[in-house]
């Protein structure tokens, strides 16, 4: 147990640290947000950080994630070519910096943040990282005025947002399905020829729990906006969850055999077949199966 602690704090302080070295490496200034229409008055933004879904209602605006800090002025600028109206709800798809890093300057503007309740209290209290330090806290401005524990709802002249929980990629992560426009937002949960990422509160397991549980949200002409890369299809995320089968099964098989985590590595399961569908390397691969092995009952 203590190696599983371990290994997931090490997974979730290294995407931490990661997120604020890009944050702090990236030139902002030279960012475009790029505006992609996905029909019925809802949008995809790819600035710096995860992906954002705006869908404007009739008296205002609903956005999904806010990227680093940096971007809020340029997708407060992408938002206004698109309308008039106010953005009055932003919504979490789980606690990471390039995810929440625009939540304090929009909750400084009277936006109201929705999360899981998992994820305000990570934004409020931080765990210690595996070097025993604790990051600082996110300002009051910055955590969800409404949280929430299972599924909600949040509307806007014309526009329902279904928030569902799924612990995944995180245990703060929150699934977005517009039904109107039929366009699904899944954060950090996923994405084609992506290999998955295991942090504080995931697993693999509930990877694929959570995967299935919005792949039965949606249909053939559903749009699935990723936390990272392309506008995606249910097909693109249906191969993504029989690859995290693969990957889990696998992993698992090892593991009953008596496998170390390091002899596991060393076997190399998912090479070649797998990597190669990934587009992914040794060592990515060498990541991926030590987070699986880890996170295994």
């Amino acid at each position: 147990m203590k190696y599983l602690a371990w290994t997931i704090a090490a997974a979730a302080v290294g995407l931490v640290t990661a997120s604020v070295n890009a944050a702090q490496q990236q030139d902002f200034s030279k960012i475009e947000v790029k505006t992609t229409d996905l029909g019925k008055n809802t949008y995809m933004l790819e600035g710096a950080g995860g992906n954002v879904t705006v869908a404007v209602g009739t008296d205002g605006v609903i956005m999904v994630d806010a990227q680093f800090a940096p971007m809020h002025d340029k997708l407060k600028a992408a938002i206004a070519k698109i309308s008039k109206q106010p953005v009055k709800y932003l919504i979490n798809t789980h606690y990471h910096g390039d995810h929440t890093g625009g939540n304090a300057a929009f909750g400084k503007e009277g936006v109201s943040i929705v999360a899981h309740q998992n994820l305000r209290n990570r934004l409020a209290n931080p765990p210690a990282g595996a070097n025993g330090q604790t990051p600082a806290a996110a300002p009051p401005e910055a955590l969800p005025k409404t949280v929430y524990t299972d599924k909600t709802t949040v509307s806007i002249g014309g526009r329902t947002a279904q928030v569902v929980h799924i612990e995944a990629h995180t245990d703060t992560d929150s699934v977005v399905y517009f039904p109107d426009a039929n366009v699904l937002s899944v954060g950090d949960t996923g994405g084609p020829n992506r290999y998955p990422n295991i942090a504080l509160g995931g697993s693999i397991d509930g990877l694929i729990r959570g995967t299935q549980t919005y792949l039965n949200m949606a249909n053939a002409q559903t749009k699935i906006v990723p936390g990272h890369g392309p506008l995606s299809t249910k097909a693109d995320f249906q191969a993504y969850h029989d690859m995290l089968v693969q990957i889990r099964d696998r992993v698992a098989k090892l593991k009953a055999e008596g496998k170390s985590a390091d002899q596991a590595v060393a076997a190399k399961p998912l090479a070649p077949d797998i990597q190669t569908w990934a587009q992914q390397d040794d060592t990515n691969s060498e990541r991926v199966v030590r987070q699986v092995y880890a996170s295994l009952k």
